[in-house]
């Protein structure tokens, strides 16, 4: 099967997808580049080394995360420009989105290097896509800033927006972040996705007043992909709401929950 296909090109950077949380969401692509790929630079060396032993890939690792972006891509550009083949992977999902990625594509890029995708999972189109929230037109800003300032400006920008609006958050702050928008828009349709495609994936959706009981009730764990409905437009009254039941319970029971196999 492999032998039909063409080689990797020399001096390109392959941004390949790898899995939010079910081993299966790794692409036949994905392993193919990986196989072939000279080096692997990843944002967690150990992380990245037990993806690639379990598909019995050995390759060398390059260390490639926040704190040292910048001398890490130039090593990566020294790299392409020798002729390697250089796969970029993260953590989880599609290296650049909210993880580390855009530094090194920018620059491979202004140099006029080759950039090529090697798509897959991604937690936000797989949180969007089975939201039940409008998709033709939506806005993703990642992690909201921590400090109370910037980030109540931030949220009273973002949720003037048309279109459904989708955020990251964390464990840490997932409560914190459902009192703001009970506080500030009370009556949007908000939907939480979280173990995405684990075992135990649940899609949470209701008004934030409701999901923040819930919330408090369970103590929610996992990184979350949090979607919020459009803001009514003029002339079209309960827009924003019209994924929420009408005597405001949370649409299908307190945990809607999907499971899938790990």
């Amino acid at each position: 099967m492999h032998t039909d296909l063409p080689p990797l090109t020399p001096g390109t950077l392959y941004l390949v997808a790898t899995p939010i949380g079910n081993l299966e969401d790794i692409t036949l692509r994905a392993l193919r580049v990986l196989r072939e790929c000279d080096v692997v630079a990843a944002e967690d060396t150990r992380r990245a080394g037990q993806l690639l032993r379990h598909f019995d890939i050995s390759k060398p690792l390059l260390s490639y995360f926040r704190f040292n972006e910048a001398k890490r891509a130039g090593e990566i550009l020294e790299r392409l420009w020798r002729g390697e083949r250089v796969a970029l992977v993260t953590d989880a999902g599609t290296p650049g989105i909210s993880d580390p990625g855009q530094r090194v594509v920018a620059a491979a890029v202004a140099d006029g290097l080759r950039v090529e995708p090697v798509p897959g999972a991604c937690a936000l189109v797989a949180a969007l896509t089975a939201s039940g929230l409008p998709t033709d037109e939506f806005h993703f800003s990642g992690f909201l800033p921590h400090k109370p300032g910037p980030r109540r400006r931030e949220l009273t920008r973002l949720t003037a927006l048309p279109g459904t609006l989708v955020l990251y958050e964390s464990p840490f702050r997932i409560t914190r972040l459902l009192e703001e928008l009970a506080a500030l828009i009370p009556d949007r349709t908000v939907v939480l996705a979280r173990e995405l495609t684990k075992r135990f994936e649940e899609h949470l959706r209701g008004r934030p007043e409701e999901l923040l009981a819930e919330a408090r009730r369970r103590n929610l764990k996992g990184e979350f992909v949090v979607m919020i409905s459009p803001a009514d437009p003029p002339g079209r009254p309960g827009a924003g709401s019209e994924n929420a039941d009408g005597d405001g319970e949370l649409i299908g029971g307190p945990m809607n929950t999907g499971r899938v196999g790990e």
